[in-house]
């Protein structure tokens, strides 16, 4: 409901990177360091990656692939106008800086605003893509353990901490899903929510000994109209294609799983969904860039215990994370490179007006 406020400056801003730095640091190496090389034997896991075929990685890779354009169709569904190849540079360059730096999430919003800047799009579409395209990522991410908790119902493999992650999901969508929808039901209980919202969060800064947030009244008056705007036209877009990133996600997880030798005996369809949900809502804490180290340690310990051989859950989980954390970097520094380059580009953004 409001522009996203820059990254804290200043000495107290240095010490929370430094802090934050540290933190990533030290779970990182705790995980790739002191865990894994206790949960497997890294040689054969090394051996397990290298027994590969070649077809299997040209599939892994193709996968890969269509699970990255995947996220630029949800880029394209909020900000009319967007050509795929934009979509692609933009979040793809994004991606790098989120992935390669601590705080890196703020950051890459920061490029996608000098992205979309630079070739016309006005700030405020910018603002309501990033944010519908967020909200609708949270409650994908806090939806799917339910539906994970359904297959495995279904077949008998529910477990407790699956039950736990889908309850909490269902809340977390519940408490999302009305506040959104009060936000949206009129201008007055727009400004009534981001009063309450306002107030809440000057609270806590008053703690942190930070100045109060701007008012967001008008800003939450205005981002209901543009949002009941857009959303009329295109929230069917932006659900179908939120959901196949998602699953595509998923796709990449299952498809390298399987080429490195975890059957469907040992773990499921189902039970790798399980997984894949749990993580990826535990994942949604901000702990590390990419979730580094936190997303292969919970694959590892579900995935394990749901049946899977250690060395060969290891290497699938590795190869996954190196297709979807690790590629992105230098694809991104590539894409990154082609918005500075491409000038054509610069200010001749093709803005489509969203019918009432």
């Amino acid at each position: 409901m409001h522009e996203p406020e820059p990254p804290a400056t200043g000495e107290s801003g240095v010490r929370r990177l430094v802090l934050r730095t540290a933190l990533s640091l030290a779970v990182v190496v705790a995980v790739f360091v002191g865990v894994l090389p206790q949960v497997a034997d890294l040689s054969e896991v090394g051996a397990t990656v290298g027994a590969m075929s070649g077809l299997e990685v040209a599939a892994a890779l193709a996968v890969t692939a269509w699970n990255l354009v995947s996220y630029w169709l949800v880029q394209m569904s909020v900000l009319p106008g967007l050509r795929l190849s934009q979509a692609a540079v933009a979040s793809q360059s994004s991606t790098a800086v989120a992935n390669a730096v601590p705080a890196g999430a703020a950051a890459g919003i920061g490029l996608t605003y000098a992205i979309y800047s630079s070739w016309g799009f006005p700030r405020a579409a910018v603002t309501l893509s990033l944010l519908l395209s967020g909200i609708w990522n949270t409650f994908a991410k806090v939806g799917m353990p339910l539906l994970a908790l359904v297959l495995l119902a279904v077949q008998g493999d529910a477990t407790t901490a699956l039950v736990v992650a889908a309850l909490a999901g269902v809340g977390m969508i519940v408490v999302a899903v009305v506040a959104f929808g009060l936000v949206l039901r009129s201008d007055a209980t727009a400004r009534r929510v981001a009063g309450l919202a306002g107030s809440a969060v000057a609270g806590l800064r008053r703690l942190l000994r930070r100045p109060p947030p701007r008012a967001w009244g008008d800003a939450a008056v205005r981002f209901r109209h543009h949002t009941v705007e857009l959303l009329r036209a295109r929230w069917l877009a932006l659900t179908a294609a939120t959901l196949v990133s998602h699953l595509s996600l998923f796709l990449v997880l299952l498809v390298v799983l399987r080429h490195v030798g975890v059957g469907p005996t040992e773990v499921s369809g189902a039970e790798v969904f399980g997984a894949f949900a749990f993580v990826r809502l535990l994942s949604a804490l901000p702990i590390t860039p990419g979730g580094l180290g936190v997303v292969e340690l919970g694959l590892t310990a579900a995935l394990v215990v749901a049946g899977g051989d250690r060395e060969q859950v290891v290497a699938g989980v590795l190869v996954y994370r190196a297709l979807t954390y690790l590629l992105p970097i230098p694809l991104g520094g590539l894409t990154y490179l082609v918005w500075r380059r491409r000038r054509s580009w610069w200010g001749r953004a093709r803005v489509v007006e969203v019918a009432p």
